[in-house]
């Protein structure tokens, strides 16, 4: 008997699921999709590191002379632009992806204080010691406020802007939402699993789908957020909230000089800090269908592209329909 059950557990074992990855504070352990770089330099007195990928045009294309410059959300990485970066390359862009400081590959500082413009200002750096001049700009969600304001920060520099699903084109604070802490949003951020993540980004960011593709951002994330510096990861990331929620950019749209594309998945319904707010608050928030056409009505040269069956992440969710509307937006 004693033989069997020993059996029994030996094949449940074999047929287990394998563990769940586990990442170092800067996501050592996770490979990217092309070689990362690092741009060292020192900002309130920390001495830090922004890791990005700078990705040539595709060798059987001409360049075209443009460069990309892809800026990434707040549950997401510079790795995960890897499909829009074959496709740009593939197109004859010179194609640049940054992790912004508190994220991915790049450092977490112990202190820092977080602002669109001190992100803008570290990545208009980097870029400068990569030899970018001028560039169209790109960012997904969080990305996308940065965008905003790297874009009203140094408009001569951007020759395109493109927003993607970008979070901030409401101001929560201001329609109800109720501040959070710094101190409340980590121990929000400490509680952080695969199982959360993945529930969040069905309901938000994928319309109630679910399919394998979406798994490989959730992985990352957790497995970053129950790695060994899985407090600091937590610390910085509710720093980011704070400047999140704390320095809209709805205001300046109407700044924008320059051509500005958005690409709206309609079925979004992302609004930080919603979950916390009364039910009649939360009710009235993250219409994306309503807010890019009020985004389009205010930007003076936009663009609108809807895609009415998509949700926070179309670059994701349906690539090819996605691309397409980039590509041909960018001629």
């Amino acid at each position: 008997m004693k033989a069997f059950l020993l059996a029994a557990t030996l094949v449940c074992a074999a047929f287990a699921a394998p563990p769940e990855p586990v990442y170092g504070p800067e996501l050592e352990g996770f490979d990217y999709p092309f070689p990362v770089k690092t741009f060292p330099f020192s900002s309130q007195g920390n001495a830090l590191r922004m890791a990005f990928m700078d990705v040539a045009p595709a060798a059987s294309r001409t360049p075209n002379g443009r460069t990309v410059v892809l800026l990434h959300g707040k549950n997401f990485t510079a790795a995960t632009w890897e499909p829009t970066i074959r496709i740009l390359a593939g197109a004859g862009y010179r194609v640049v992806a940054p992790d912004q400081i508190g994220f991915g590959k790049s450092t977490k500082p112990a202190h820092y204080q977080y602002s669109f413009r001190q992100l803008a200002r570290n990545t208009r750096d980097l870029l400068a010691s990569a030899g970018v001049g001028r560039i169209t700009l790109v960012g997904h969600s969080t990305g996308g406020m940065l965008a905003v304001r790297y874009a009203l920060m140094y408009p001569d520099q951007v020759e395109r802007l493109v927003l993607v699903n970008p979070i901030g084109l409401e101001d929560w604070q201001a329609e109800g939402v109720p501040y959070l802490t710094v101190d409340q949003w980590y121990q929000r951020e400490l509680g952080t699993t695969a199982q959360g993540i993945r529930a969040y980004e069905q309901a938000t960011y994928y319309a109630g789908q679910w399919r394998p593709e979406f798994e490989a951002p959730v992985a990352m994330l957790a497995g970053l957020n129950r790695g060994p510096g899985h407090e600091l990861v937590a610390w910085n990331s509710a720093l980011i909230y704070d400047m999140i929620c704390t320095q809209p950019v709805v205001y300046e749209l109407d700044r924008l000089a320059m051509p500005t594309l958005l690409l709206i998945g309609q079925r979004d319904t992302t609004a930080i800090g919603k979950d916390a707010a009364p039910p009649e608050v939360a009710a009235r928030l993250g219409h994306y269908p309503e807010l890019g056409q009020r985004a389009a009505r205010r930007i003076p040269r936009a663009t609108l592209v809807a895609f009415p069956d998509l949700g926070h992440a179309p670059q994701i969710q349906d690539p090819e329909a996605f691309h397409r509307a980039l590509l041909e937006g960018l001629k």
